[in-house]
């Protein structure tokens, strides 16, 4: 039988995606797993910039990823990013993260928008036996998405996207009968934003709400024991303060949490004990809206621990006349969920129609000297083109947006 030497590679490098925090997190019963963990991540260096918040932050040409919400409040009538980012550096030099996004406006009020998320996790090389080559294999997962998104009043719209996954992880060198994983899934999300004077000061208030990757489970190998979807929920906020005609500054705070059912254990009981197993197998057979609805009490210790599965995102962006920008974020996991903390830092410049902006990921916590995601970077490439005005035009510029949210 061929057996890859790097068949643990695929399971520390996919499985660890939503988890990179550290192989002792991973080993955890009680941290939740799920197909696909890379849908979770922040694919622009904007959004990884700001601990991954970016439900209620500005639109931009990303915006479909967080909250498709979002879409019907564009700036411009075209737009597009391009983003990279090479995937824990500290571990191997041939995986990477790209995503290319888009969107266009199509009346006064609305907007579609489409992406293509691909993740490369390189070569594994395969191996007999013997010792001799046996083949070998190139992991990928790409998911490609169309959004829409529609204003319904100057404050409030509502948007949704649909989205094909395709996820092929082990190859079939050496006798594998593993298959790609399959799956369709939509996103909903609504956007409000309103501007206040406050004292001398103009703020913009922004809310944001999404529930992302509502759709049907994956399997590899075995089909009676398939894996949901990372489908999530998640809200945020934005408080924009106008300081002068030259300068904002943004304070944005998103609150996420899986909607996928809790994996059952107990203390001291180890997790191949035959009851932890069956129940297990249960869990994992539940329908996708029994799921997502025991979602928020079905952790075996009980509130406290469904608290645990929220993760917090933070940042802060200062803006210098549309121009230059900075940004810093915290992102916070718990230590038995996960374990993802670190903090983040990015610069951005936008000049006429092109825009670019950086990100560097800072591990934090107990483990944050061995943290995979050490030297993560994130780079976007903007093209923004048809600025609108407040009146809008069809064929060119036009439209309105907020006098203080920017991108």
């Amino acid at each position: 039988m061929h057996l890859p030497l790097s068949r643990s590679r695929v399971a520390l490098l996919a499985g660890s995606l939503s988890l990179v925090g550290t192989a002792q997190a991973q080993q955890n019963q009680s941290t939740i797993t799920t197909a696909v963990p890379i849908l979770t991540l922040s694919p622009d260096a904007r959004g990884s910039a700001l601990g991954e918040a970016g439900v209620a932050t500005s639109p931009d040409a990303n915006s479909a990823f967080y909250n498709a919400g979002k879409l019907g409040f564009v700036k411009y009538k075209y737009a597009a990013s391009l983003n990279y980012s090479p995937w824990l550096r500290n571990i191997t030099d041939d995986m990477s993260l790209s995503y290319l996004s888009g969107y266009g406006k199509i009346g006064e009020r609305s907007a579609i928008g489409a992406s293509l998320m691909y993740f490369d996790l390189g070569t594994i090389d395969y191996r007999d036996g013997g010792n001799l080559p046996a083949g070998s294999f190139s992991p990928k997962e790409y998911a490609l998405t169309v959004s829409y998104g529609q204003q319904l009043t100057d404050n409030f719209g509502v948007g949704i996207s649909a989205r094909y996954v395709r996820s092929n992880l082990v190859g079939t060198v050496g006798g594998n009968n593993a298959q790609s994983g399959n799956s369709a899934a939509v996103d909903l999300g609504a956007y409000y934003n309103t501007d206040a004077t406050i004292g001398t000061g103009l703020y913009n208030l922004a809310f944001g709400a999404s529930v992302s990757n509502i759709g049907n489970k994956m399997a590899y190998r075995d089909p009676t024991t398939p894996s949901f979807l990372p489908t999530s929920l998640k809200l945020g906020t934005a408080l924009t303060r106008e300081i002068d005609q030259y300068n904002k500054i943004t304070l944005v705070f998103d609150a996420t949490k899986l909607l996928v059912p809790s994996p059952y254990y107990e203390d001291g009981v180890p997790p191949n004990d035959p009851r932890i197993l069956a129940k297990n197998r249960e869990i994992a057979n539940k329908g996708i809206v029994s799921g997502i609805l025991g979602s928020f009490s079905d952790a075996p210790g009980g509130f406290k621990e469904e608290l645990r599965e929220i993760n917090l995102s933070t940042g802060l962006e200062y803006n210098y006349n549309d121009l230059l920008y900075a940004r810093g974020g915290y992102f916070y996991e718990a230590p038995d969920k996960g374990d993802r903390q670190y903090a983040s830092l990015g610069l951005g410049v936008r000049y006429q129609v092109f825009g670019i902006d950086g990100t560097y990921l800072i591990p934090t916590g107990s483990n944050s000297q061995n943290n995979p995601l050490a030297q993560t970077i994130r780079i976007s490439l903007h093209f923004n083109l048809n600025k609108l005005s407040e009146a809008f035009d069809e064929n060119g510029a036009g439209g309105t947006s907020g006098s203080v949210n920017s991108n």
